[in-house]
């Protein structure tokens, strides 16, 4: 562990990626505390100061009915970080166990679960996803729900390629002709000569998982007002472009260090952890 960080600290990038993350995780964590204005995280109105562009102490402007952007950019980092993480803790054992299960067995059970998977990813995600909140009602669980059935199979692909890889490794047969169980053989084997790829995808996948949740948002089928929620809030200001340039430049801003600091800390753990993924 020291080891790694060593090397991720020692480049410049995967220092920037891991620096951006900890702001991000930071300012998620302890927003009551730095967050200038606790309360306009929520249903908050003081039309004294709307719209107003970004001057002390509003360092990030206010809103078209008086919030503090800063206050509420920290607060949605909070909720996209909550729904990133949750969605990761659901999907990556359902496909990690069914890429296991279906690239060490082979037969009609892989068969029959890749088939599954493939019909999930021949659907594109964000259609999937907007699909299902089209059905249910726009809300912080059910966007987790959507986004998490959309996630779960490019999981099982991964592990499923790496299990056939594996299984044909001197420790599994060894494990094998010892009289090991199937369950033995593919969770104290083979996964953990997964867990570097599955642990370098999941960095990556954070960023991109707070991207697609603000996109549902952007579309207004995610977290609905007055919840703050960085897609939402680059949608609201967009309609008063380019006068009120800050309501949707500070968000989209947002967005883009959350992304670029976990996609960097991805790709340099990517080398670190000599994964090909």
């Amino acid at each position: 562990m020291k080891r790694t960080l060593f090397i991720l600290l020692r480049n410049p990038l995967s220092a920037l990626g891991l620096f951006l993350v900890a702001l991000v995780v930071l300012s998620a964590v302890f927003a009551d505390f730095i967050a200038p204005f606790p309360t306009h995280a929520g249903a908050v109105v003081d039309f004294a100061n709307f719209n107003k562009p970004p001057e002390w102490p509003y360092v990030f402007g206010t809103d078209l009915v008086g919030r503090d952007l800063f206050s509420r950019i920290l607060y949605a980092y909070r909720i996209s970080l909550l729904l990133g993480v949750v969605v990761l803790v659901v999907a990556v054992p359902i496909g990690v166990t069914i890429g296991l299960v279906a690239g060490y067995l082979g037969g009609w059970t892989e068969y029959v679960l890749m088939r599954i998977t493939d019909v999930f990813l021949s659907i594109p995600p964000l259609v999937l996803a907007m699909s299902m909140m089209g059905l249910l009602q726009p809300t912080l669980t059910n966007g987790m729900l959507a986004v998490t059935a959309m996630w779960w199979p490019w999981y099982t692909r991964l592990v499923y390629n790496l299990a056939r890889s594996e299984k044909e490794e001197g420790y599994v047969l060894a494990a094998e002709v010892i009289g090991a169980s199937k369950a033995h053989v593919i969770f104290r084997e083979i996964l953990p000569n997964c867990v570097p790829s599955i642990v370098t995808k999941m960095t990556l996948d954070l960023g991109f998982v707070i991207l697609i949740a603000s996109s549902l948002s952007f579309l207004g089928l995610g977290v609905q007002p007055p919840t703050p929620d960085l897609g939402s809030m680059v949608a609201d200001g967009a309609k008063y472009l380019p006068d009120s340039w800050w309501l949707t430049v500070f968000p989209g801003l947002a967005i883009l260090v959350a992304v670029f600091g976990f996609n960097l800390v991805g790709d340099a753990l990517r080398d670190v952890l000599g994964t090909g993924q």
